[in-house]
């Protein structure tokens, strides 16, 4: 008894720090022999509840990867066989175990598959950020939850209706022809974007950093599809974005702007990294919205400060792609910071119809207003921008410029 208490530990620890490490694989792998991502999950779950007994009493496996794989293609092929629908998947599944057993080979990555699966533009974007964490990087519904500020229910039903949706849509496993390319890898790229921004702007608090997720799906990508621009392209903007998250927060909790963060916190290996994969991308001559999106990140890292012209015009290259609200709203603060304040504000005024229940807009109109002595709309706009700021950091940020713009108020009343 008191030698199978620490051997149930270890074998618990290996079989946790195996799944961390190949779960997104391994269900890749599960998903496209069986066209069900559910079933797939289902399978390899069973196969780990497995895994704690079989390795405690006969010992770890050769290949603990090999073994989950198979113990979860027999679990599948349990399921399939009870249910009579199913009869034709069963037996090509039991062919595929005769021949893989008979044959063992390395395991393939078929990560990508997956990845433009949980990507597809038929989800919303929401779901396919949920389904992507789940399944690739495997973190559990309550961490996602909690990410996103989302009861666990609800996120455990959205992830749900997405798988649901992948079946019922009869969504292919497999990654897109050449002329497909394109269109589909943007929403993979932007999925995993959207990832990044999430753990940028949440407390780093926690067991998964979502920013470390979204740089390792990245990587994943860029080595599995390697050479493509665009997929340097944004590699780079999250390393260049990421080398300054350190820097971002001051000591009393509060957002810093570029100009206040301190530099000797800035990860130099992340920017010298991020550097030379824009220029690798850039000299395959293929412009696209993320190499440029990097190249606005690098131009924020300047020794003498961003280079505010140069980001607009940048941002007003995304525009040509990109034609959104949004694009729009960065692209008047860079015309701002570039010295036309009066024409930035101007920008930000005319989007007030498309970004009303935008926060960031509330925040950049409310720092223009300021900034053309207009105080009274400013604070009225910075209160609307705290009312809505989500982080805790940003909140407090915008609190600090409210009240120094009311102080400024106070101190003119009095000379008046």
């Amino acid at each position: 008894m008191t030698q199978a208490v620490p051997k149930a530990i270890a074998v618990a620890k290996l079989l946790d720090s195996t799944l961390r490490a190949d779960r997104g694989r391994l269900l890749a792998i599960l998903a496209a022999n069986l066209r069900d991502l559910s079933l797939a999950e289902d399978a390899l779950q069973e196969a780990a509840v497995s895994a704690l007994s079989h390795w405690g009493r006969t010992g770890v496996p050769a290949s603990p990867q090999g073994w989950l794989l198979t113990v979860a293609r027999r679990k599948a092929l349990d399921r399939l066989r009870g249910a009579r629908r199913d009869a034709r998947k069963a037996e090509a599944l039991a062919q595929l175990i005769v021949r893989e057993e008979a044959e063992p080979e390395d395991i393939p990555d078929e990560r990508l598959r997956l990845i433009f699966v949980c990507c597809h533009p038929a989800l919303e974007p929401k779901s396919r950020v949920a389904l992507t964490l789940r399944t690739v990087c495997g973190l559990s519904t309550t961490e996602i939850a909690r990410a996103f500020l989302d009861h666990e229910p609800t996120m455990g039903q959205r992830i749900s209706r997405a798988k649901a949706k992948i079946a019922g849509a009869g969504i292919s496993f497999f990654v897109p022809t050449a002329e497909h390319w394109p269109a589909r890898l943007d929403a993979v790229l932007t999925t995993i974007y959207l990832i990044f921004t999430t753990g940028y702007l949440a407390a780093t608090e926690g067991p998964r950093d979502l920013c470390l997720e979204a740089e390792y799906l990245m990587r994943v990508i860029d080595r599995l599809r390697p050479a493509d621009p665009e997929i340097e392209g944004a590699l780079a903007m999250i390393l260049l974005t990421a080398a300054r998250r350190a820097a971002r927060i001051g000591a009393d909790g509060a957002s810093l702007p570029l100009s206040e963060q301190d530099r000797s916190l800035w990860d130099q290996a992340q920017i010298a990294e991020g550097r030379a994969l824009l220029a690798r991308a850039v000299a395959r001559r293929s412009p696209g919205p993320f190499q440029i999106k990097a190249a606005i990140a690098d131009c924020r890292l300047g020794e003498g400060g961003p280079d505010w012209p140069q980001i607009a015009a940048l941002y007003a290259a995304l525009f040509r792609f990109e034609p959104t609200p949004v694009v729009s709203l960065n692209a008047a603060v860079a015309v701002a910071e570039a010295g036309d304040a009066a024409r930035g504000l101007a920008i930000v005024e005319g989007l007030a119809a498309d970004l009303g229940d935008y926060q960031p807009w509330h925040a950049a109109r409310a720092n223009l207003l300021a900034s053309a002595g207009k105080h009274a709309e400013a604070a009225d706009a910075y209160r609307r921008a705290i009312a809505m700021a989500s982080g805790r950091a940003e909140v407090l940020f915008l609190e600090k410029r409210l009240a120094a713009l009311l102080l400024t108020d106070g101190r003119d009343a009095c000379v008046g």
